[in-house]
């Protein structure tokens, strides 16, 4: 089992210590009426190589790489501060959503080696995350809820519990440790990302759109920033990749920024060439 040990140091940074190996965990960061950790700091090395990746995943590797830019890019990304109570992974997964990202990531967590290490008292039952307790294994998370399991990561928003940071280090460290971990959180996210855009496809008439714009569209969803109407209002538009771009630019305008550099780099290396999604085919094809 990996014993947790960490201290708060510099006025406002947590670090760790797991089998005698100190590293940082996260900075204490306020938000809203409340507190949670933040860690979008690390190596290039730690980071999502879209080249690495393209002969597993081909051209969804690059798909994912914008916003995989835009939340991050870190495989131990971290924040525990607002609605989700506990994001993680280089494209930000969030735990509060049932059967979302973070909860396919933590039941495939689950299941590899280092699970019982890092994770002793979690378990899968029926495919379901749960606690073990003294009377047996209680599920924490449902199709309706993850309740149970927001509140084994970090129990409130409101202030930074002893709880939320040694679970914090449990997942930075594996995630730095550990390339099946790593392995994990690409194949979660391409799999969302690509049962998603079937969906979009349907839902916004995205058969035969370009790339651009499908990718646009997939970041949208991701992180939330706006809702359907929007969306359709903005595909209606003379310049619809700038009007989708557009939907988020007043909140989240570093964001904007970086999907725009990003389009812009895979535009022009030809990553994009006239890639187009098929409702058919269920991927992107010349």
């Amino acid at each position: 089992m990996k014993v947790v040990s960490f201290s708060l140091e510099e006025g406002n940074k947590y670090f760790g210590r797991i089998d005698g190996r100190r590293f940082y965990i996260g900075s204490r960061v306020p938000y809203q009426d409340g507190k949670g950790l933040a860690n979008s700091t690390g190596t290039v090395q730690q980071k999502y190589d879209r080249k690495q990746f393209r002969e597993r995943y081909g051209f969804w590797a690059d798909f994912i790489h914008p916003t995989a830019m835009a939340e991050g890019a870190l495989f131990h990304t971290l924040n525990t501060y607002d609605r989700a109570f506990f994001t993680f992974s280089f494209l930000q997964f969030g735990a509060h959503v049932p059967n979302g990202d973070f909860v396919v990531y933590m039941r495939a967590l689950l299941k590899l080696p280092l699970a019982t290490e890092y994770f002793p008292d979690l378990v899968l039952v029926g495919e379901r995350v749960c606690r073990l307790t003294d009377t047996g294994p209680v599920q924490i998370e449902s199709d309706t809820s993850t309740a149970g399991l927001c509140d084994y990561l970090n129990p409130t928003v409101k202030e930074i519990e002893d709880t939320e940071v040694i679970q914090a280090a449990r997942f930075v460290h594996w995630a730095q440790n550990d390339a099946l971990n790593r392995q994990t959180q690409i194949d979660v996210g391409v799999t969302h990302f690509r049962r998603n855009m079937a969906q979009y496809a349907i839902r916004y008439g995205l058969d035969g759109a370009p790339a651009a714009i499908c990718l646009a569209i997939a970041d949208i969803r991701h992180q939330g920033h706006a809702k359907s109407a929007a969306i359709i209002s903005a595909l209606a538009s003379p310049k619809p990749l700038d009007a989708l771009l557009g939907l988020g630019a007043a909140l989240y305008p570093q964001r904007v920024k970086v999907l725009r550099r990003e389009i812009g780099v895979l535009t022009a290396d030809g990553t994009f060439g006239g890639l187009k999604y098929s409702v058919a085919k269920g991927d992107f094809v010349h």
